[in-house]
């Protein structure tokens, strides 16, 4: 069972480490991943060894409120709060700043806030500073909590500065009140209540303007929450009756009017329309829907009504499985992020014994208690575990939903990771260069039998097949011959890659390629040349034969998809190999793979062949990623580093395949191996920067470059620790560059 968990309170990268040690902590559970921009964990458990409640409950004794369901909107909500909060905030501090600080710039400020009067200064900043700890007293109570849990975080980290400054400036105010008489700059070097508001304030407005950039990164996938319709017209007792959607039962039907969204996965059974879908696949141009048409939930309706049968509902669609599988991409972690998880587990606790060790030193070095504080609290507020835990995921999230609006679905962070070295892309051809839909072309009976018998007996045959090619002769006996009797065989029997054979009044029948009819020792040469001229235009013959007697062949040719080429030549300009391979025999193969432009072809391949041709491409050194329709190739596509479904949306698809390209595009192929290297690079990035800052920037607050006249002050360091979360974001934020013009 894989459920997902909506977990509050979550600031960083350590705040994320403890959820998922509370739930792995838990018998049972195999799988905990949290999205930390998202506020959410994947969880994936043995239903016969824990509940979901129980693993709720460990996750809330580590400090974390957690809920099974997730709160529709929730996000949108918690991105935007706070801005009351901040604005109060900043308004306090300004004036705090102008009080505490307003003299070192010539400001006017009055005579008895100095001298034996000073204490009304310190009162007076005293509390215009409690307001703002008030207000932001979420950083004490999480900080505590986790501090208490044995998992500090950031928020613990702040709150220690904070207090920690907010403390000793309480000190010297009761000094003051004592009688002490000090003068203005005296008195700047006693009181951190300014550096205790400014560590909150800016801290305060970087979460807010972070989780603001963080909504960014997932707007596609809300934006396909967002399209869920919650009501449904269905048809109950012979009258029409709306119904929330969760109602909705398999075999009801359904009545979708003009511009209305489709409620559940059906089957159209009445009416024609054109459908618009792209929130599922990225194809911003409406398909026709016709009676026996497939239509999917939250697709949007065009000018016709529809009544609908309803296939699947609720968390059974196709659209409920997207929104599932990019969320749980989304809270994946790619395998680059390790280092970070590893680190993750000691920040916060050696940034508190570093903190506690500078201010040791300094104290014994120059005796001022004052500066020996200030570097402890920069310390502490300088150190960013945030930009450690984003640098990824925030990366991933960008990815996964910049993609999924393009109708490209990616299942996990680690796809992203292995797309990026991928060197060899192996296509099947039936389905993913071709349209899939193949036609007859040609009817060569022989000599001893009219066309008419030949197709009759080739329907015959071939209409208890399920292969591509035999719905084609089908589909061509049943539209060109609609007075011929047709039926089917008796004893029928299906050869993998070979052919199909069966009894048609009272004769043993055979259909199938070249090398089936050699098996059953029947004479082609009758035919051979016809043959090899219509292989050569990349036709597929098929042989039919009356017990040794050969009637004739039926040639039948798929389309070449007309963005194959384009996608090819993208894929040779990124340096990729591509390799096609077929069933088809040599000949046809060749026809194709001219067409197209692949690098190389492996012909007369069975189904069950795909496997050890990709794992031969493996054993040579080569990165494959296989792409095929996610069913018949489904050995092929888990043998490959990547498997690539060319899926429409079908369930298969979404099982089988590491990503799925629901628009069936092979250009796509090329777009999301092109994109998994932009989204690499920019986690290196990230990753470079998150390390990069906390290496400097905690040094330079301990005071290891004080010998050179800088000292890094607590204020500066809360701006700098917030503005490394925001470059990390922004920086995600580039792989949303464009969206809306490639989805067009």
């Amino acid at each position: 069972m894989k459920k997902k968990f909506n977990v509050k309170g979550m600031a960083c990268t350590a705040c994320s480490a403890a959820v998922e040690r509370a739930a792995r902590g838990v018998d049972g559970v195999t799988l905990a991943d949290v999205n930390l921009l998202g506020g959410y964990m994947i969880c994936e458990y043995d239903e016969s060894l824990v509940d979901a409640d129980a693993i709720a409950a460990a996750i809330k004794r580590a400090g974390y409120p957690t809920s099974v369901e997730r709160e529709r909107g929730e996000r949108e909500e918690s991105a935007s709060s706070g801005l009351v909060g901040v604005l109060i905030s900043a308004s306090l501090l300004l004036i705090l700043m102008y009080i505490a600080m307003g003299h070192m710039l010539g400001l006017p400020l009055p005579s008895f806030m100095h001298g034996k009067f000073a204490y009304i200064n310190a009162l007076i900043q005293f509390g215009l500073c409690i307001p703002i700890a008030v207000l932001n007293r979420g950083f004490f109570v999480r900080g505590a909590s986790a501090l208490l849990h044995r998992s500090p975080n950031m928020d613990t980290l702040v709150s220690l500065g904070s207090l920690t400054a907010l403390a000793y400036s309480l000190v010297q105010t009761a000094r003051l009140i004592g009688g002490l008489s000090v003068t203005h700059e005296e008195l700047h070097g006693m009181l951190y209540f300014e550096s205790a508001a400014m560590i909150l304030t800016i801290v305060s407005i970087g979460k807010f303007l972070e989780r603001r950039s963080g909504k960014k990164t997932d707007r596609a996938l809300r934006s396909l929450i967002s399209m869920s319709p919650t009501t449904a017209e269905v048809e109950r007792g012979g009258v029409t009756v709306t119904v929330d959607i969760s109602e909705l039962n398999v075999g009801d039907t359904v009545i979708i009017r003009p511009g209305q969204k489709i409620p559940a996965d059906g089957i159209v059974i009445e009416g024609i329309s054109s459908v618009n879908e792209a929130a599922l696949t990225g194809e911003s141009v409406p398909a026709e829907k016709e009676l026996g048409s497939r239509v999917l939930a939250a697709s949007v309706n065009g000018g016709g009504a529809l009544r609908v049968r309803v296939t699947e509902s609720g968390d059974k669609t196709v659209f409920s499985q997207i929104i599932k599988l990019v969320e749980a991409a989304g809270a994946s972690k790619a395998p680059i992020s390790k280092l970070a998880d590893r680190i993750a587990r000691i920040f916060v606790p050696a940034v508190m014994l570093i903190s506690l060790v500078s201010f040791t030193v300094w104290l014994a070095v120059n005796g001022s208690f004052a500066f020996a504080l200030e570097r402890a609290v920069a310390v502490l507020v300088v150190s960013c575990p945030c930009a450690l835990g984003l640098a990824t995921p925030a990366a991933v999230t960008a990815a996964v939903g910049t993609c999924a609006s393009r109708g490209v679905l990616i299942k996990s962070a680690e796809i992203l990771e292995t797309l990026h070295l991928i060197d060899t892309v192996a296509l099947d051809k039936t389905g993913t260069l071709t349209e899939g839909r193949p036609t007859v072309t040609d009817l060569i009976p022989t000599e001893s039998i009219k066309s008419d018998e030949l197709i009759r007996i080739a329907y015959a045959l071939e209409s208890r097949s399920e292969h591509p090619l035999s719905e084609a002769i089908v589909e061509h006996a049943a539209e060109a011959f609609p007075d011929c009797i047709l039926t089917s065989a008796i004893n029928f029997k299906a050869i993998s890659g070979r052919g199909v054979s069966g009894i048609v009044d009272g004769d043993a029948c055979f259909g199938g390629n070249a090398e089936y009819m050699n098996e059953m020792s029947i004479d082609i040469s009758s035919v051979r040349e016809a043959a090899e001229r219509l292989a050569s235009l990349g036709r597929t013959p098929m042989y039919f034969a009356r017990g040794k007697c050969l009637l004739g062949l039926i040639a039948v040719a798929d389309p070449i998809k007309a963005s194959s080429r384009e996608a090819i030549a993208s894929l040779r300009e990124s340096g990729i190999r591509t390799v096609m391979i077929t069933g088809d025999n040599a000949v046809t193969a060749r026809a194709v793979a001219d067409a197209v432009g692949v690098d190389d072809f492996i012909a007369g391949v069975l189904p069950d062949g795909k496997e050890s041709e990709i794992a031969a491409l493996q054993s040579s050194g080569r990165r494959v990623a296989a792409i095929g329709d996610g069913i018949n190739d489904a050995p092929a596509l888990a043998r490959a580093d990547v498997g690539i479904a060319m899926g429409s949306g079908s369930d298969a698809a979404l099982e089988t395949a590491d990503a799925v390209l629901m628009k069936n595009d092979p250009r796509d192929v090329a777009y999301l191996i092109t994109f998994s290297k932009k989204t690499f690079r920019i986690i290196k990035e990230n990753l470079f920067w998150a390390f990069f800052y906390n290496l400097i920037a905690i040094p330079s607050a301990a005071g290891a470059f004080a010998w050179l006249g800088f000292s890094l002050h607590p204020m500066v360091g809360a701006a700098a620790m917030s503005l490394s979360s925001l470059f990390v974001v922004s920086n995600s934020l580039r792989l949303t560059a464009g969206r809306k013009k490639k989805t067009k």
